[in-house]
């Protein structure tokens, strides 16, 4: 276990395993190697708070996306970033797989990468969902991306423009007509997904055959993040508390707690 100096907003692995990096509130991205115990390293500057990076492995570097509307790729051999690209607005999620990467931005922008000539997005898109965007996440073979947003709905993209016809969306994460935050979304190597929400359920879905295919009760409380581990054998997530409903929605007699299911990887 490590202490950071601030509130993370993100973690994300290196490609091996060995090393885990956290975007914090003190507008910085650390990096800890676990064979190194406690100690952690800064490897990432912005002007505002991290809220996503990821660890593209094709560029060998780290990807930190911030709210000071700007993107940056990181040698972590350097502490300067290998280029700084701006984005119309403060980012909110983003995923990358492969040579593609894929950035969901406050005001309803997404901004879609090809990671060999990363400082120009190829595709500058306008999320299909009316309320602030939450999560984003490529497809298992990058042809598209689903999206979550506050309002309990996903819409679901190919970035081939012959195929905007198979583009949808719809409802989940809701109880009672009531909405819920849409905190994650995660794929399966085998290409479906899972989503989790404010309202403690997650659901497994195929976009293909635009179909639920499993929906559970996990929790009396918000998931607030969620993964596969490398063959899928393993779903992932944690449970906490995700300010949805703001301080008085907090108890903490609910612990945090992470949950690891077996999942069938056919």
């Amino acid at each position: 276990m490590v202490q950071l100096k601030a509130p993370p907003l993100c973690t994300a692995w290196s490609p091996d395993g060995t090393a885990v990096f956290a975007g914090t509130c003190d507008n910085t991205a650390s990096m800890w190697r676990l064979a190194q115990g406690s100690q952690v390293q800064t490897v990432a500057q912005h002007a505002a708070p991290i809220k996503s990076t990821c660890y593209v492995n094709e560029l060998s570097c780290l990807v930190t996306g911030s709210w000071d509307k700007t993107v940056k790729y990181w040698d972590l051999r350097t502490s300067n970033p290998q280029c700084s690209v701006n984005l119309p607005e403060r980012v909110y999620s983003m995923d990358a797989r492969g040579q593609v990467m894929a950035v969901a931005t406050a005001e309803q922008h997404v901004q879609i990468f090809d990671l060999r000539k990363a400082t120009v997005p190829f595709k500058e898109m306008t999320s299909a969902l009316k309320l602030q965007s939450r999560c984003i996440a490529l497809f298992a073979d990058a042809t598209g991306y689903t999206l979550g947003s506050i309002e309990g709905r996903v819409a679901v993209s190919f970035l081939n423009d012959n195929d905007v016809k198979k583009n949808f969306t719809y409802k989940c994460h809701r109880q009672e007509n009531k909405a819920y935050a849409v905190n994650a979304l995660v794929f399966h190597p085998k290409g479906q997904f899972a989503s989790v929400g404010s309202d403690g359920t997650y659901a497994f879905w195929d976009k293909d055959s635009k179909q639920r295919i499993k929906l559970a009760r996990a929790a009396d409380n918000s998931i607030s993040c969620a993964a596969f581990n490398r063959d899928g054998s393993i779903f992932a997530y944690a449970v906490s508390y995700d300010w949805s409903r703001g301080a008085e929605g907090y108890d903490k007699n609910k612990p945090n707690q992470i949950m690891l299911h077996a999942h069938d990887k056919k």
